[in-house]
């Protein structure tokens, strides 16, 4: 039995319903050379409303579609915080000797609003370098991998592709995960492969500061409930507490 897809179902009904107000004009009213030059006009301007119809629908598609993969997109640069982002974060931070440069701008507890601008200038002008000789190694290569496993389902997302910043920062974590684990004496380096792992950490540093602050504005803009826990979760901030004062 063959099937007929409802395209061409709905093709035959549109087009009998027209032949139906045609004919019905012509018995009614009995002007052939009026329905014929009506039918023309109309032919004549379906080109026109088929262009417009083209592009108003596909926009909008393409903009629904957008917003949607946005969606995700960030549902997962969210996850991705709360496994590994901010206690990654919390663990870089005590080695940088400058990261009271931070400053208030980063302090969000009690604003109803982060500023954005502020906080992109100061990740701007940050230098991300951090003294190697405070760094807990073992720690940060136990963590990451912990987490390897999570990084790698991450890379294979194909939403991750539209991102280019957010892929960045899960190639250098990667990288810093792979470096990490190839040390099996990770108790016993010397300075110059503490020097050069603590710059593989300062790109990671960067890179989680860039994101997170966009990502900051982002839950404010939308999700107000996920922006409160992120403020009390701050890993900017010393002070802040889990707990609702």
């Amino acid at each position: 039995m063959v099937v007929v897809p409802w395209q061409a179902r709905l093709g035959i009904l549109l087009v009998s319903c027209s032949a139906l107000v045609y004919l019905t004009k012509l018995t009614v009213i009995d002007n052939i050379s009026g329905t014929v030059e009506y039918i023309f006009n109309s032919f004549g301007f379906l080109f026109i409303n088929v262009l417009l119809v083209t592009l108003v629908i596909n926009e909008l598609l393409s903009r629904r579609a957008r917003n949607a993969r946005l969606e995700k997109l960030n549902m997962v640069i969210g996850i991705f915080f709360t496994e590994v982002g901010n206690e990654l974060l919390k663990r870089i931070i005590q080695a940088d000797p400058e990261s009271t440069a931070f400053g208030s701008s980063f302090v969000l507890q009690g604003k109803e609003h982060p500023d954005e601008k502020a906080m992109e200038r100061v990740v701007s002008d940050h230098r991300f370098q951090i003294q190697h000789e405070k760094i807990d190694f073992k720690e940060i290569q136990d963590f990451l991998q912990e987490k390897r496993n999570f990084l790698l389902r991450l890379m294979e997302n194909p939403v991750m592709l539209e991102h280019q910043s957010f892929t960045a920062l899960l190639q250098a974590a990667f990288h810093l995960t792979a470096e990490l684990g190839h040390r099996e004496v990770i108790d016993r380096l010397s300075a110059s492969d503490q020097a050069h792992l603590a710059g593989d950490i300062s790109r990671v540093y960067r890179a989680l500061a860039y994101e997170w602050v966009h990502y900051m504005g982002y839950l404010n803009r939308n999700y107000p409930y996920l922006y409160s826990l992120a403020v009390r979760t701050n890993p900017f901030d010393p002070y802040t507490r889990i707990e609702v004062t």
